[in-house]
């Protein structure tokens, strides 16, 4: 427990009580004499610990916390709060606001009747309990040995008094208290004045309290940086790395979750192993720990005392946390979302939802978790930072039955998430036979759901097990028509590259097949062209073998889509023709139609712009009036063939419409692709003014769908 006040120091008198343990100090403090006439009032100054050294960031927390330490001005109001509260995970820098608050609030001389700073020690074993805290703030403001009343409730009134008889003399005090853990900690240290002002941080918010809460998150990256790169200039001022190894300080500060003491502690290893040079060397060493948290931990303290090591960190926060609460923290971390929504919490923990939404609060007021309200339309999702995930993992290592828990938690949350991919599937907009708005309606639920699940869909296809190969399989085949739909192609090609050894060791040749279309179409869009022939050729003579023609023509389709990008256009026009004919055969029109509008991107890639023309004109026929989505990609290639062709009126009638179709779904790609063509037709036919206008709007869905209209060509 660390006590100040102002003023010059005697050492107290020998009758004084001094309590040392493990080198630490536990003793009141009285950096004044002990007051011989009690009556005369409390003379206190202020004396804080040392100002916070490379302090970086926080701008908006500071500025909130020092406009509630302000005094109040001349109007006659009665100033901001009396408590406020910075909270936050253990590690994360809420002593030092407190500390930079104070001693900013200090050099402008807003505490004249000084700055009482004590330390409660509510996460070491033996908590400061209110009556001692009382004695020793006594302590500071003079009062000692023979004038300290004997009983508890006289000096905890006398505390009171002499505060109020600051208050009384116009003299404020600010009283700055470390480390609270129990709410009960705090009441009996609050002044009966609202002159003054309390400060008091925690690594759990306390909602009982009347408090106005400062909750501190990581630092932004570029604080992060800053935070080391000070460390290092105080060793040495020249330090060369922070130029020369940029890019590995950028992934450092990323490896340590953007939390101040880890920054501390890559800056003490990096300050430690000087002679070893590289920043890149610490990277690759805490990359290939086992558990961050273990890794992350120098020898020494910091300039207050505190080991540089996170585990204890987080080893006190969990030991408080209620029953069931740590085992519930351990499955989530070994679950490898993203983040999560409230139900799958629920299915991760294996309890009811308003049990698991019970547990989930508790955690996120010890900070473990954080919750994140995004609005009234999207529900609440829940976090884990990578550190706590880390430390979390590190525990249930240890413990086989959290192991085997946690592998069950995993099959039960794939599960869950097949089940709702698989439903949402059935309302994405392609192919789309229902204009209806209700129609429209799901579709655009089932989109927002994907996009909020997406990162934790993809996970749950990777996850490193070989666990439920049918559900890993099925989900990637349920994700395949939304990934295609907002161009993450490189987590398609990844979804197909993990489930197709899935289904062959299945040996289920039908989704054998089906995945392996799907690998080949996202390899043809996003990935070498070339290598998307061999899967696409392996899933048509699958679907041949199976007796499955539609998926045959459907595989032909996308091998001619990829032999096409790969440069053998004439051989991708004969496979578009002999899927166009076996989708005739089936009486398929709106499959013939993707196998026509296919033969018309052919014949624009061989030079052959009008034969193109004609048969993207067939394209619209077939699709008009039986699948609106696939109508307006018929007509975008219409429109550029046609301007391709010299013929620039009718191309802008056809672009036009396409961009009318387009812009009612959401599909930003396709709005800029079809907008970037119109605006070229545009301009070539004279109507600058119009073509700006196409161009302007091309930008703005390039921009959503982030990429850039200048890369739009036709169809690459």
């Amino acid at each position: 427990m660390h006590t100040t006040a102002g003023g010059p120091t005697d050492s107290p008198q020998y009758g004084d009580h001094v309590d040392l343990r493990d080198g630490r100090f536990y003793g009141p403090v009285s950096l004044g004499p002990a007051c011989a006439h009690p009556a005369s009032g409390p003379d206190v100054l202020s004396a804080l610990p040392v100002a916070p050294v490379g302090f970086t960031g926080r701008e908006r927390e500071l500025e909130s916390l020092l406009r509630g330490l302000r005094p109040p001005d001349d109007t006659g109001a009665t100033g901001s709060t009396l408590l406020w509260a910075v909270t936050g995970l253990g590690g994360i820098g809420k002593t030092a606001l407190a500390l930079r608050a104070a001693h900013a609030a200090r050099h402008e001389g807003w505490f004249t009747g000084g700055i009482l700073f004590l330390d409660l020690a509510g996460y070491d074993d033996t908590p400061v309990s209110p009556a001692r805290a009382v004695a020793s703030l006594l302590y500071a403001l003079g009062v000692g040995g023979a004038h300290l009343p004997s009983e508890e409730v006289d000096q905890h009134a006398l505390y009171l008094s002499r505060l109020a008889t600051l208050a009384d003399e116009g003299k404020r005090v600010l009283l700055l208290f470390d480390n609270v853990c129990e709410t009960g900690q705090l009441p009996p240290l609050l002044p009966g004045s609202d002159a003054h002002r309390v400060v008091f941080t925690s690594r759990e918010s306390h909602p009982s309290l009347p408090a106005r809460e400062l909750s501190l998150g990581p630092l932004c990256p570029s604080d992060s940086t800053a935070l080391i790169a000070e460390a290092l200039r105080l060793r040495e001022e020249g330090d060369e790395r922070l130029e020369r190894e940029a890019e590995s300080l950028r992934e450092l500060t990323g490896l340590c979750g953007h939390m101040p003491l880890a920054l501390q502690i890559a800056a003490a290893l990096l300050r430690h192993h000087r002679s070893r040079g590289r920043v890149a060397s610490l990277v690759t060493e805490l990359r290939s720990g086992t558990h961050l948290t273990d890794t992350l931990h120098s020898r020494g303290v910091d300039q207050y005392g505190r080991p540089l090591a996170l585990a204890p960190v987080f080893e006190a926060s969990v030991r408080r946390l209620p029953a069931g609460r740590s085992r519930a923290l351990c499955l989530m971390a070994q679950v490898p979302c993203a983040d999560y929504d409230t139900d799958t919490a629920a299915v991760i923990t294996g309890l009811p939802g308003r049990q698991a939404l019970d547990v989930l609060d508790d955690l996120a007021c010890a900070h473990l978790v954080t919750r994140d309200l995004p609005g009234d339309d999207v529900r609440e999702r829940w976090h884990i930072h990578d550190l706590v995930r880390s430390y979390a993992c590190a525990l249930a290592a240890a413990d086989p039955q959290l192991g085997a828990a946690a592998r069950t938690a995993r099959a039960r949350v794939r599960r869950h998430y097949h089940r709702q991919a698989a439903d949402r599937d059935r309302h994405l907009p392609a192919p789309v036979h229902d204009p209806s708005p209700a129609a429209v309606r799901r579709r655009d639920a089932a989109l927002a759901w994907f996009d909020g699940e997406h990162a934790n869909l993809v996970a749950a296809v990777l996850w490193p097990d070989d666990d439920d190969p049918e559900v890993r399989v099925s989900l990637a085949l349920h994700l395949a028509g939304y990934l295609r739909w907002r161009r993450f192609f490189e987590d398609w090609i990844a979804v197909g590259r993990t489930a197709r050894p899935l289904a062959h060791r299945m040996g289920d040749e039908r989704a054998e097949a089906a995945v392996c279309n799907h690998l080949g179409s996202a390899l043809s869009r996003g990935g070498p062209a070339d290598e998307a022939i061999e899967p696409l050729t392996h899933a048509a003579h699958l679907y041949h073998r199976t007796g499955d023609p539609r998926g045959e023509g459907m595989a032909w389709n996308n091998l001619g889509l990829a032999q096409r990008r790969s440069g053998e256009v004439g051989l991708a026009l004969t496979t578009h023709v002999r899927a166009r004919h076996r989708f005739r055969d089936l009486g398929d029109r709106w499959n013939e139609g993707r196998a026509q509008h296919n033969i018309g991107l052919a014949l624009d890639a061989g030079g052959r712009h009008a034969e193109a023309a004609t048969a993207f004109g067939r394209a619209c026929e077939l699709h008009r009036g039986h699948d609106r989505i696939y109508h307006g990609d018929s007509l975008n290639s219409l429109g550029w063939a046609l301007y391709t062709a010299g013929r620039t009126q009718e191309a802008i009638a056809a672009l036009q419409e396409s961009l009318r179709i387009r812009q009612e779904y959401d599909n930003w790609y396709a709005t800029g692709l079809t907008g970037s063509n119109l605006a070229r037709t545009l301009e070539a036919a004279g109507r600058s003014r119009e073509a700006a206008e196409a161009r302007a709007l091309a930008d703005e869905a390039c921009a959503r769908a982030g990429t850039r209209a200048v890369v739009y060509g036709h169809h690459h």
